[in-house]
């Protein structure tokens, strides 16, 4: 009852801020309600259909879904009946669903070298593409960072023979699987080469590439025509995230770097987040607004 209460001001208190809201800028799952079991980033289980209502007020057309390792079979992308669901609060709110990060690929690897895991992880990844093509998204993010790291030729290898095989599904169905991932410049731009599809795009995280001390003009030179979503976030050099302007992202060479570039994706916030969620979303989405609507 408390959480629930929690959630009804959460609600209250984003009237009449749609005013100020920019359209280029979506929100990633779980940043306007409360954190779901502590969790920093997570699948919200018996809220999500409340953070769509929150979406709405604040003027937001999209949210960018999450399919965690952790109950994955309890997610409306993958449990019966959920696309259904999905479409129902789709409708009732006008807040879409177009991309997905798909964080249980970095808890259990399509590259594993354990292959009950790869294998099962690669029939989760066919699931979710023909979920995916039923709700009409665009974008699945595939995480090759942290537990899932392309951290050695052995490993990227493994994730080619993957991905080779799924590349004619996802042409035809025309959907993009948008890697991200920590490789340096060079690396990542000979992974895509060796890929050559259309639908294998980039996922770029603004902060995720300053705390590896990447310098975005360069990677934006190697694979900028290539980014279909991009994860707007801040972080210290080899740490964690903070609110956005006070790590070391560089936000203006970013975006004027960005310029060259016919994107035409969405800017997802994954920003620094508190317990509550959607307060310190306002002041950051109000604060990177300077930047997206140059």
């Amino acid at each position: 009852m408390k959480q629930k209460s929690l959630l009804q001001k959460i609600i209250a208190n984003t009237l009449n801020y749609k005013d100020s809201m920019n359209n280029n800028i979506r929100v990633m799952q779980g940043r306007l309600v409360p954190k779901y079991q502590g969790k920093y980033q997570a699948f919200p289980i018996g809220m999500w259909k409340d953070e769509f209502k929150v979406a709405q007020e604040c003027g937001l057309d999209l949210i960018e879904f999450i399919l965690d390792f952790n109950d994955a079979e309890e997610n409306p992308l993958l449990k019966p009946g959920g696309i259904d669901n999905i479409k129902r609060v789709v409708k009732e709110t006008g807040v879409a669903v177009k991309t997905v990060c798909a964080d249980y690929f970095m808890e259990a690897p399509l590259h594993s070298t354990d292959n009950k895991v790869s294998t099962k992880s690669f029939i989760v990844l066919e699931r979710l593409l023909e979920t995916a093509e039923a709700l009409g998204i665009t974008d699945i993010i595939i995480p090759c960072v942290d537990q899932s790291s392309l951290k050695n030729i052995e490993a990227v290898d493994r994730f080619v023979e993957k991905m080779v095989k799924i590349i004619p599904v996802i042409e035809k169905k025309n959907i993009n699987l948008s890697l991200e991932t920590d490789l340096p410049p060079k690396q990542f731009i000979e992974l895509l080469d060796r890929l050559n599809s259309r639908n294998i795009t980039v996922n770029y995280d603004i902060g995720n590439s300053a705390a590896l001390g990447f310098d975005c003009n360069e990677e934006l030179t190697a694979y900028g025509n290539k980014i279909t979503d991009i994860h707007i976030k801040d972080r210290v050099l080899n740490g964690g995230p903070i609110t956005l302007g006070e790590g070391n992202a560089n936000f203006y060479k970013f975006f004027t770097k960005l310029k060259e570039f016919d994107y035409q994706g969405p800017f997802i916030m994954q920003a620094y987040r508190d317990d509550e969620g959607v307060e310190i979303f306002k002041k950051q989405l109000n604060w990177v607004k300077r930047y997206l609507n140059d």
